[in-house]
């Protein structure tokens, strides 16, 4: 439960992040609205044409009877939308970062300096960055649709198909959306994708609470293309935490408190008085000087 916590934590930072740096929110809009006007056009088009989709894929139901036939290509219809939707929410991540690759790099940087210490740098060049970035997007697309082909299949299981499925698909889609926006900041680690993955399984539940709320939201199109500058920040935040870069300045940080703290008690431990250095005694002078008795020092000059 913790991690999952910490997972929307993180994307509540990256919006803060964002928000409170205008100019940053602005420049990552772009590729969004880019992508949304493709989205758009493509789900139209599906969503008119999934019906002459179902009729042509099952032409052993056309001697069906009423209802029979109208309620059972209208469920098939709207398990093909479904799926498109699901591949649609997946795959808009992908072809928003590969859009916005130059902004999204440049934006995941910022924050990374807004951290403090080194900012990672991959070292390649712009299209060798966006190669990378095209291959390890077909290859999740590949697991993806695998999942999503599972996951229709299950969704003809009664009850369970249409309860437990849907949720196991918002799981699905929550972690590799959380791979997809990670990877922004991890690929400038030069982190390959088998590691990614790797990463995020360790910390399955940090993924899950960062990508599920978000697949939710980006269910509505306008809403995705304002929250998407805000995912990167946010990602880029929970990267950091996966290679243990939070960690490593945190014990920095601590290391530091503690030697100032010793420092603190070795000056007041010298300047104590009746302490052995006190008199100006040094250990190896030999035996330190007796203190004066009380009551008895020199007389004063007035005495007779």
């Amino acid at each position: 439960m913790r991690d999952l916590a910490g997972g929307f934590r993180y994307l509540l930072a990256g919006q803060r992040w964002v928000f409170g740096n205008g100019r940053w929110l602005g420049f990552g809009l772009l590729p969004g609205l880019v992508a949304l006007v493709l989205y758009v056009a493509a789900l139209t088009g599906l969503f008119y044409g999934a019906d002459d989709f179902t009729t042509w894929a099952t032409p052993f139901a056309s001697d069906w009877s009423s209802p029979w036939l109208g309620l059972f290509r209208g469920f098939l219809t709207a398990l093909v939308f479904s799926l498109g939707l699901f591949l649609s929410v997946i795959t808009f991540t992908a072809v928003t970062l590969l859009v916005g690759q130059p902004f999204y790099e440049s934006l995941s940087e910022q924050v990374d300096r807004s951290e403090g210490g080194e900012v990672p740098e991959s070292g390649r060049s712009l299209w060798e960055d966006l190669w990378i970035s095209a291959r390890d997007s077909l290859r999740l697309l590949v697991r993806v649709v695998f999942y999503g082909i599972l996951l229709f299949a299950l969704g003809f299981i009664p009850v369970i198909g249409q309860t437990v499925v849907p949720a196991i698909g918002f799981c699905v889609s929550g972690f590799f959306l959380a791979q997809e926006l990670t990877s922004v900041a991890l690929q400038r680690r030069r982190v390959d994708l088998d590691e990614q993955l790797r990463l995020l399984r360790g910390r399955r539940a940090l993924a899950l609470g960062f990508g599920v709320p978000l697949v939710l939201v980006f269910l509505v199109p306008l809403v995705a293309v304002f929250l998407m500058p805000g995912a990167v920040a946010g990602a880029t935040l929970m990267a950091r935490e996966l290679t243990g870069e939070n960690g490593d300045r945190e014990d920095g940080a601590e290391a530091e408190a503690e030697a100032e703290q010793d420092t603190g008690r070795e000056s007041e431990q010298g300047a104590r008085p009746g302490s052995e250095n006190a008199g100006g005694w040094a250990p190896g002078q030999g035996q330190a000087p007796a203190a004066p008795a009380p009551g008895f020092g020199p007389p004063p000059p007035s005495f007779p």
